[in-house]
């Protein structure tokens, strides 16, 4: 039988529906799955005559898990000046769901880490599970943060809220999330999300179709200015980040289930080589 389309677009009245449906890998943000969505926004812009808002969820326990590990490991194997272009293609391809033309309400139905919180805060309104965790788990595996998320947190959270979570990697519950304005509603489990985030798409789809359009344009104009600028910062600084020994450690952890230990304290001391110094400082 032929496999289920990684991404399900459905209508109910006036939304569109964008279901990531990889649940078996807990719609991790593989190549594959962005193809898909890119398709689904294909089939938004050819015709949205008839919608008003679009709905953004995922199949199974998890919104997101974050980054495919078999496709990180190859970034480790590829050169920083490739990766870096990789990554931003990478990035734009989630990221077109900012490309909407309409509203997009994400319903973060169960666990959001990494890259899959990070597309969750590229839409415009996010509800959550009280259960869902969610975190930028970056900085445990060695690397940078991505997909925009050192610009869309700042942007909608504040910056306190975005040295926090991006500096320690913290993962919180979706009342915490509430709290840190990471998403506006909290719901007791991942299928009231669901019909809250639908409820309030509903509601949008209700009002009229060229204000709420022109509305959503104008906020996302706002909110991007310098995203373009921190996409490529992101990307290059993660390009180096694959050719770490720290992003090697922080791999082999999340394999072995245990904590990272990581060495590289590098000194700046421009007396002092990184050969003879082993890469770490010394006092």
């Amino acid at each position: 039988s032929m496999a289920a389309p990684l991404c399900l677009l459905t209508r109910v009245g006036r939304v569109a529906v964008i279901t990531l449906n990889d649940p078996s890998r807990l719609n991790a943000m593989t190549g594959a799955l962005a193809d898909a969505l890119g398709d689904c926004m294909d089939a938004i812009a050819a015709d949205c005559s008839e919608l008003g808002c679009v709905v953004v969820t995922g199949a199974g326990r998890a919104f997101s898990a974050g980054g495919d590990l078999a496709w990180l490991s190859d970034r480790a194997k590829d050169s920083p000046s490739r990766n870096s272009e990789i990554m931003r293609r990478f990035y734009a391809k989630f990221l077109r769901i900012r490309a909407a033309p309409l509203p997009v309400v994400c319903a973060i139905n169960g666990h959001a880490i990494g890259a899959g919180l990070c597309f969750a805060m590229a839409c415009d309104v996010r509800v959550a599970s009280a259960s869902a965790r969610m975190g930028f788990t970056f900085v445990g595996l060695g690397l940078h943060p991505g997909m925009g998320a050192t610009h869309l947190i700042a942007s909608v959270a504040g910056y306190e809220t975005a040295y926090r979570l991006l500096l320690t990697g913290d993962v919180v519950s979706g009342q915490e999330a509430r709290a840190l304005r990471l998403v506006t509603h909290v719901t007791a489990d991942g299928e009231s999300a669901f019909r809250e985030a639908m409820a309030l798409a509903k509601r949008i789809s209700e009002q009229s179709p060229i204000a709420v359009r022109a509305t959503v344009r104008s906020l996302r104009m706002k909110q991007d200015v310098g995203l373009e600028r921190a996409l490529w910062r992101e990307a290059d600084a993660q390009s180096y980040g694959y050719s770490s020994p720290d992003f090697v450690e922080g791999l082999a952890a999340i394999r072995e289930k245990r904590t990272p230990r990581f060495q590289e304290y590098e000194t700046y001391r421009d007396d002092v080589s990184a050969s003879r110094n082993g890469g770490k400082a010394r006092l």
